[in-house]
């Protein structure tokens, strides 16, 4: 993943000098308190009574935040050194074009001319709060719908490129992750080279699926378009959390809320309404659900210092679950070189 700069900062803990301890270092978010959180919404002029609720994240915090006027914000609290604040601004200047083109996008709401804001070492940013439920991925008409949304996104992604965020490649979802995985002691010693061969079988496995596709065209994602970053209302779905947003295949952004062949062409049957598809594409899908699985594990480790995954990801800590994930990565290694 992306790091900021280390220059400027103090010996103790790795912190910027200034930063109050737990910013950076083994616990970056211990610092985090309540009243942080409260302060920072009522700097932004957004007054919060004391309601608050953590919200489900682990990569970064975020909080329901009460406000005075009965209302509620959504304060997103970004984890120190993940992304620069180029990378920040330029995620939150996509949503905002997205809000833009009349697409349902959960955008980040702009104080005083900026969206990125800062408490006391705390890089944050304030959302207007949306509700809703999964959407039904064995509907057709909802899977449809989505398809349309997604061509519609990809041509407004499609009129510019990020700068800051890089790109959806076996560098970010496999070489960095496989480094973490080797640097942590979560990986037990006995499996360090079964481990490192096995993500080597995959990293050449798909290196060879890229390069049997050929080149592709790269576009601005939403990069995680999972089920659970789609809340679906009476009025129909929109999206939420950019935070993977990076250059990429369109299809990226199609294939974890497809399930089978049939959903996939659901999907395409809408997005065609509104753009191209290359159907080379759907040759990367293996690829693509290979990398998120040794990205899974080396995710876990590199952030197993933050008190909250070991108490999420406790089978992390066993020798077993790596013996499975060993396995696990030669038979995806096995099946794409079947292909």
């Amino acid at each position: 993943m992306p790091l900021a700069s280390h220059d400027g900062r103090d010996s103790v803990a790795g912190r910027r000098a200034g930063e109050p301890p737990g910013v950076t270092g083994p616990a970056p978010y211990a610092a985090l308190s309540p009243d942080l959180v409260l302060a920072a919404v009522d700097a932004a002029g957004s007054w919060s009574d004391g309601r608050l609720l953590a919200l489900n994240s682990y990569e970064n915090r975020v909080f329901q935040v009460g406000l005075e006027d009965g209302g509620f914000v959504v304060a997103k609290f970004y984890r120190p050194d993940r992304w620069p604040d180029a990378a920040i601004e330029e995620e939150h200047a996509f949503a905002l074009e997205l809000a833009a083109a009349e697409l349902p996008v959960v955008a980040p709401l702009v104080v005083e001319g900026r969206t990125l804001l800062r408490r006391e070492g705390y890089r944050y940013a304030l959302y207007p709060r949306r509700g809703g439920r999964a959407p039904s991925l064995e509907s057709p008409d909802q899977l449809e719908w989505l398809g349309r949304l997604l061509g519609r996104m990809h041509a407004v992604g499609s009129r510019d490129r990020f700068h800051a965020r890089g790109t959806l490649d076996r560098a970010t979802m496999i070489d960095a992750p496989m480094r973490a995985a080797l640097g942590s002691d979560l990986l037990p010693a006995h499996l360090f080279d079964a481990y490192r061969n096995a993500a080597g079988r995959v990293d050449d496995a798909v290196a060879r699926r890229f390069e049997a596709v050929g080149p592709l065209r790269h576009l601005r994602l939403h990069g995680d378009c999972h089920p659970g970053n789609v809340l679906w209302t009476d009025a129909g779905p929109h999206f939420v959390d950019l935070d993977d947003a990076r250059m990429g295949p369109a299809v990226q952004d199609l294939w974890m809320l497809a399930g089978d062949d049939a959903a996939m062409d659901a999907l395409l049957e809408g997005y065609a309404q509104f753009r191209d598809f290359d159907p080379l594409e759907l040759a990367l899908v293996p690829a693509l659900r290979a990398m998120r699985q040794v990205h899974y594990a080396g995710w876990i480790a590199e952030r197993w210092h933050d008190p909250a995954f070991p108490t999420a990801f406790p089978f992390a800590a066993e020798a077993r679950w790596w013996e499975q994930h060993i396995a696990d990565l030669h038979d995806i290694a096995d099946d794409l070189m079947d292909l």
